[in-house]
């Protein structure tokens, strides 16, 4: 007798064998189905998982047909079966035994991150569409039958679709007949549970509501009871956009178009997988299967711990510990009504609403931002009345605070017309104008962001305009970052232009003075706007968006040494790249170096690195994209 098996017999001196091989050691769950238990293959000296299902009323010869299915598959996301066998009381399934938990069990914790959500259906279509292909349809895919892997963080095997047993095969001798209805009806397709043919698109349906029950909280279909569940069978169901306008609309759409109700309108696996896959990059790992904390928290191993645990296990049979899961009411997920993603990492349940008092912060932020911004244009551009401008600044911000994108382009609008009329610089309006209009095409949707830009040109002023780029890198998805630089970048080639002063590169030579342009709009767009935008010095809108959108990836919020080094490699970067700009417009602009390169690279980065320490450690230290009126 082996070592490990006799530290499997001296645990349980009792325990029972089947098969002549298998020792089942304990229970790890239950079903209508039969009984699940960890079990000892004697034979190869591995754990495994046994299924016992009682041979009743013919039940056990149908199960094993069925659960056969599972046997013609092989593929990383689906557990592996090994043996199917019976005796005269059960009927065994003996099948690989996932160390894990169940997505429903890591759901109910809030343990589950929108990107681990479009991760594991990434592997389930995967799984499907391995099935599809031999002939198989799950008919039972959802949270419950999912199983999330021990150590998720390492990226291998992320999770495995689990419970073939009443799987269908598709070709040859049916299992089940027309009218007979078989699956958890919570998530079962509408022709799946009015007794209609079974196909693959039927499991297209169960995964789709699996995942918008991830993305939401709450599964649309599952009514008080069976009877109203019942009744919102073939309904069409509120679209995940609705629920989570953060999300990718690319992906809200896939969803959607998955739980159609017409089964020849749901895409395939591999198409939904495609934008899963695509929408993963997008996605927010807050709180998620990457944090040593959540993992502890639901009793999987982190590295650290997982490393201990197989060496202690070389030395005895240790079963993987099992601690009982903190389920909280909801799973909770960062409030965005603070415009940045760094910044008022609130936590709330799904469903929840942000809390007034943020939201009604961040409008007054975002309007404050747009009066200064007014103020400065009447008094300093067109020489406003000194008692007519702070009247006109305070409407816009009170504008822009209660409706933040039509307030702010209404104020914006107003501003350039007053230029152009009672200002008398229609020049400088069609440079204004220029500048505003790039806004909302680089951010949109992002109203409470779309005054922020003004801090470019601000720092620029104080020799530091490259740590622009590090704030920039405080927005909560990759595009927002890099939108939110170039559009800072626009708005401090507009000041440089306006006030001939050199923020960055200064103006190119070919601009002229500003009192020569500010009268004419033909003026404005022959000798200012058309050479800005011809110049060289323009390639720093790549520069600009590509180093914010950089700096996440390069800060975890872990370990503060990590942090630091990575931003020192980033800032380094930074200059480097402004610095082959400063090469490419030398002779073309005041400066052939970018001024505060050195200073401002390194302030960003300083500035990002104490936002990353201060924040809970994750994955790029993202957070929920930001959904702004």
């Amino acid at each position: 007798m082996s070592r490990s098996e006799s530290a499997l017999t001296e645990r349980l001196p009792e325990a029972r064998l089947v098969l002549g091989r298998y020792r089942l050691d304990r229970r790890l769950g239950a079903g209508g189905f039969g009984v699940v238990w960890l079990a000892w293959d004697e034979k190869l000296e591995r754990e495994v998982a046994v299924k016992a299902m009682p041979l009743e009323r013919g039940s056990g010869e149908r199960v094993e047909r069925e659960a056969r299915a599972a046997a013609r598959l092989n593929h990383p996301g689906i557990v592996a079966v090994y043996e199917l066998a019976s005796d005269e009381h059960e009927v065994y399934l003996v099948s690989e035994l996932v160390r894990g938990r169940t997505l429903a069990e890591l759901l109910r914790a809030g343990a589950v991150s929108d990107r681990d959500a479009a991760r594991i259906g990434v592997v389930l279509c995967d799984a499907l569409e391995h099935a599809h292909a031999r002939g198989v349809i799950h008919r039972d895919v959802k949270p419950q039958n999912v199983m999330v892997v021990a150590e998720p963080a390492a990226g291998a095997g992320f999770a495995k679709l689990a419970d073939f047993g009443v799987a269908h095969v598709a070709s040859g001798d049916p299992l089940t007949h027309p009218g007979d209805v078989i699956g958890t009806l919570a998530y079962m397709a509408p022709e799946q549970a009015e007794g209609g043919a079974v196909t693959p698109a039927c499991d297209v349906y169960s995964l789709a509501l699996t995942l918008y029950e991830a993305w939401t909280g709450a599964n649309p279909m599952r009514g008080n009871g069976l009877a109203a569940t019942v009744r919102r069978l073939g309904r069409p169901l509120p679209s995940l956009h609705s629920r989570r306008r953060d999300l990718p609309p690319e992906l809200a759409d896939a969803i959607d178009a998955a739980l159609e109700p017409d089964p020849a309108l749901r895409p395939p696996p591999g198409e939904l997988r495609a934008v899963l896959a695509q929408a993963a990059a997008e996605l927010s790992d807050e709180g998620g299967l990457v944090e040593p904390a959540t993992l502890r928290r639901v009793g999987l191993p982190t590295t650290r711990t997982r490393g201990r645990f197989l060496r202690r296990r070389r030395d005895e049979d240790t079963p993987l510990p099992v601690t009982p899961l903190e389920e909280p009411a909801a799973r909770p997920r960062l409030d965005p009504a603070a415009g940045l993603g760094m910044l008022g990492r609130v936590r709330r349940p799904y469903g929840e609403p942000p809390p007034l008092g943020s939201r009604v912060a961040a409008r007054a932020m975002a309007g404050a931002a747009l009066g200064c911004l007014l103020l400065a244009g009447l008094v300093f551009l067109g020489e406003a009345e000194p008692e007519s401008a702070p009247l006109a600044a305070a409407a816009g911000a009170l504008a822009t605070a209660l409706m933040p994108r039509l307030g702010w382009l209404a104020s914006a609008a107003a501003l350039c017309g007053w230029l152009a009329t009672a200002g008398g610089r229609p020049g400088s309006a069609l440079v204004v104008l220029a500048a505003a209009l790039a806004v909302p095409l680089l951010l949109p949707r992002a109203g409470l962001l779309w005054s922020l830009p003004v801090a470019a040109p601000l720092l620029g002023a104080l020799g530091l305009a490259p740590a622009f780029v590090g704030l920039a890198a405080l927005a909560p998805t990759m595009w927002r970052r890099a939108g939110l630089a170039a559009a800072g970048l626009v708005w401090l080639f507009g000041a440089e232009a306006l006030t001939g002063d050199a923020l960055l590169f200064g103006v190119p030579d070919a601009v002229p003075d500003a009192g020569g342009w500010q009268e004419s709009v033909s003026a404005a767009a022959r000798d200012v706007i058309a050479p800005i935008a011809s110049s060289p010095q323009t390639t720093a809108l790549i520069v600009w968006a590509g180093f914010a959108a950089l700096l996440p990836f390069l800060l975890r919020g872990r370990w503060l040494a990590m942090d630091c080094l990575g931003a020192a490699l980033w800032a380094a970067g930074l200059m480097a790249a402004l610095a082959a700009v400063g090469d490419l417009t030398a002779g073309g602009a005041v400066l052939d170096q970018a001024r505060g390169a050195v200073a401002g690279a390194l302030v960003g980065a300083v500035v990002a690195v104490a936002i990353s320490q201060s924040a809970p450690p994750t994955a790029g230290w993202r957070a929920q994209p930001v959904t702004t009126a």
